[in-house]
């Protein structure tokens, strides 16, 4: 689908928003480097954080159809899983709707802003740390813990993709990488059975910590876009 107008520049409802800014990636504000890992515990903060920099990939983007690192995914496509699947599963776990902005078929870019400011909207409200999210698969946890455990890992991992993808800055926080890599390594059978996660990738001895990560999720950490050199 050819890009347009509209989806080339951001939304004027961005403007001055943290981690936002004007139509040209060097004009953005630039994202002071957070410890993630030390917002452990801090479900609102850390989803702030981790959006803000997808934002900034988002506002970044110039060509939403450019193939991705996930085989059938487009760039347009990370910001749709993001903003399609967690709205199901909170709603099913907690009977909350989250306001829906455009498809990203239509406006990527809005589509996300409306779907990251829904979700920073309940981690600020304080009644919310009282909920409770119910699956059958994972029982019962509270909502703030959910969001961050299954949801803001998400879009942290997933930053990558559109970074990469869009050839924008894809280095990702090396110690949340490293506390992420040890947690699904305990359980990369259960992994690999949910068709989540492609197969592991082979890294080189000595790899860091992102790349050994990405490996382990079935992401091939030199992917670059049909003609642009890796």
């Amino acid at each position: 689908m050819p890009e347009t107008t509209r989806e080339q520049s951001p939304s004027p409802s961005f403007q001055g928003d943290r981690g936002a800014g004007g139509v040209l990636a060097d004009l953005r504000d630039p994202i002071e480097p957070v410890d993630l890992v030390a917002l452990a515990g801090q479900p609102a903060e850390r989803h702030r954080h981790v959006a803000a920099t997808f934002t900034d990939r988002v506002l970044g983007t110039r060509d939403w159809d450019t193939q991705s690192p996930v085989a059938e995914w487009g760039a347009r496509d990370v910001v749709r899983h993001l903003c399609e699947w967690f709205p199901s599963f909170l709603e099913a776990g907690t009977g909350i709707e989250l306001a829906r902005g455009p498809s990203a078929d239509a406006d990527p870019v809005e589509a996300w802003r409306v779907h990251a400011d829904a979700v920073q909207a309940l981690l600020d409200d304080p009644a919310t740390a009282d909920r409770v999210l119910r699956n059958p698969h994972i029982g019962e946890i509270p909502l703030p813990a959910a969001v961050d455990q299954f949801y803001t890992v998400d879009i942290f991992m997933h930053t990558w993709d559109l970074a990469r993808a869009t050839g924008q800055d894809d280095r990702l926080d090396p110690g949340l990488c490293a506390v992420l890599l040890e947690g699904m390594a305990g359980m990369e059978d259960a992994i690999r059975a949910s068709g989540q996660y492609g197969p592991r990738v082979p890294v080189p001895d000595g790899s860091d910590v992102q790349t050994r990560m990405l490996g382990f999720i079935g992401r091939y950490p030199l992917f670059a876009p049909s003609g642009t050199a890796p």
